[in-house]
């Protein structure tokens, strides 16, 4: 638990990290005292940008934070790339691709140029290992479920299988991976697009013991090794890192910053002040109190992009009295989702009534969780706690940003005034917020997820029973029948019809309650070119360039 008292600290190490950046900003960029860092920037091809988080960590296959995803867009790169207006795949690392008619088997053609950033050659046997360490069960990667489409790639990871030469990968020459799958996924190239699929020089990890070990010295500056269009060169922690071009990129030539700077600005007022003071060329985010008098000042830099996220309650079902689905879903019809988008939210973020955004790839989901005070009182007298008598307090867990906090005192007073709950705010930073869903060291946490593709199962696939991000401790084989079901249809509707019957199953059963969905709203110095809207928040950075 965090009360106010230890937040103050926390805040204060933020503030001074971010002043900290501005102060010595100047001497990085070599810029004069006259000259604002963003003017410096611009002239010499170094973008600053407010990150919103210190990272955990810079391996691809480890990492879990959307911020820390920002990083490693630069300094790696995938098979393909996710395009940002569309969401599509694009050539990556493979120039090209094709299916066999049966859809189990996709062969990509890789670029003869590819080049780690030590200038050593990248070849098809690199994807291939690097994908075994990440279903390898000792580094316990909870982004493995991506590959899980390829044969024999969930066996391996439970360690039913212990030979990784039975996945179904091969290199039949440097250029070219053939991968076999388990099951038809037509949206395989989507999913290969993503960071924890990107491959890692095997090399530099095994120099660290990092094969199936995490948090070692490889991702550091001098010992890191990546195949991105930027390399890692220096990282001052809870202040910036820097990224400088990797002239061995196989599209160096095209790429025209020559240094990205990423601050590690968790408060967004910070950040928001960075910005007007010329330190940053982008926030990270924009405190919502200030959207209006952007948006009536300048609306030029004012940006709100649509984006496929959705913020929810995780529940963690082993601890009593979450363990009653009648109390967690009681507890879901108490969240006046409508009136939290207009009060807390300002009118910027759309309410939630079930975990995947409307239209994801098509899909919008038929069942709804609505705000009913009354079937919330009777769910809770069912189970034994009648206006909330015999309850202990329950604490909720939330991410010390600008939001999470006003959602969850909103909660704090509605659980409060329609349940007779007393509930207990505890605000931490997001390396601890992560920690404590993951190990399940929880009563009630505000759950954040954003869509790495646009297809329901990327929402509906993280509460599958043992999956990496199911932090609920709940399982239902029902649930996942339908998403098994769904993942093996080859008729979209079909598969859509599963879809329908594993999120109704969701609300129902309730081990996460939806609140609200997404929406990217920063500020962008207009200097900074070939930055569209991105529905899935990703970043080309090899396309970004600085223009007056």
């Amino acid at each position: 638990m965090r009360f106010p008292s230890r937040t103050r600290p926390a805040l204060a190490v933020l503030r001074f990290a971010g002043l900290l950046a501005g102060a010595t900003l100047g001497g990085f960029c070599g810029c004069s005292q006259r000259e604002a860092p963003v003017a410096a920037g611009i002239r010499t091809q170094t973008l600053l940008l407010g990150n919103g988080a210190e990272p955990a960590d810079l391996d691809p296959q480890v990492i879990t934070a959307y911020t820390d995803g920002n990083l490693i867009m630069a300094l790696f790169e995938g098979l393909t790339a996710l395009d940002e207006r569309t969401a599509q795949p694009v050539p990556a690392a493979a120039e090209r691709w094709e299916v066999s008619p049966d859809q189990l088997t996709w062969t990509f053609h890789l670029r003869p140029a590819l080049k780690w950033s030590n200038g050593e050659p990248l070849t098809a046997g690199d994807f291939i290992l690097s994908w075994r360490r990440l279903l390898t069960p000792a580094l316990g990667a909870e982004n493995a479920y991506y590959l899980h489409a390829i044969k024999n790639a969930e066996a391996f990871q439970r360690g039913e299988l212990t030979d990784p030469a039975a996945l179904g990968l091969a290199a039949p020459d440097d250029h070219t991976l053939v991968v076999s799958l388990a099951r038809p996924t037509p949206y395989f190239p989507l999913q290969v697009a993503q960071p924890s699929t990107y491959p890692v020089h095997l090399p530099t990890l095994e120099r660290f013991d990092a094969s199936h070990r995490r948090g070692t010295g490889w991702t550091r500056p001098g010992n890191h090794v990546g195949n991105g269009p930027f390399s890692l060169r220096d990282w001052a922690p809870n202040a910036r890192i820097t990224v400088g071009r990797n002239p061995h990129y196989w599209d160096a030539g095209s790429v025209r910053l020559r240094e990205i700077v990423f601050f590690s600005t968790e408060n967004p007022d910070v950040d928001e002040r960075n910005f007007r003071a010329g330190q940053v060329h982008a926030t990270h985010t924009l405190p919502l109190g200030k959207v209006a008098s952007w948006r009536e000042r300048d609306p030029a830099r004012l940006r709100i992009d649509p984006f496929l996220q959705t913020v929810f309650l995780r529940f963690n079902t082993t601890r009593p009295p979450l363990d009653d689905p009648r109390v967690r879903r009681a507890l879901s019809f108490a969240i006046d989702r409508e009136a939290i988008a207009r009060t807390v939210l300002r009118g910027s973020r759309s309410p939630a009534f079930a975990l995947t955004p409307p239209d994801m790839g098509g899909y919008t989901s038929e069942a709804r969780m609505e705000t009913d005070f009354e079937a919330a009182r009777r769910l809770l007298a069912e189970a034994g706690f009648p206006r909330g008598q015999g309850l202990e307090p329950i604490e909720i867990q939330c991410r010390n940003d600008e939001i999470q906090p006003q959602v969850a005192e909103v909660l704090q007073a509605a659980w409060q005034r329609e349940l007779g709950l007393r509930l207990l705010l505890a605000p931490s930073e997001q390396k601890i917020w992560l920690q404590n869903q993951q190990t399940l060291a929880f009563a009630v946490t505000v759950g954040s997820w954003i869509a790495d593709f646009p297809d329901p199962v990327n929402f509906l696939g993280l509460f599958v029973g043992g999956g990496g991000y199911n932090w609920t401790g709940w399982s239902n084989p029902d649930f996942d029948r339908a998403l098994a079901a769904a993942e093996s249809s080859r008729d979209p509707s079909n598969r859509f019809r599963h879809f329908q019957q594993a999120e109704a199953l969701l609300l129902m059963e309730a081990p996460i309650a939806p609140i609200f969905h997404g929406a990217q709203t920063y500020l962008l110095h207009p200097a900074v070119k070939g930055w569209p809207a991105a529905p899935l928040g990703t970043r080309r950075y090899q396309r970004v360039y600085l223009e007056e």
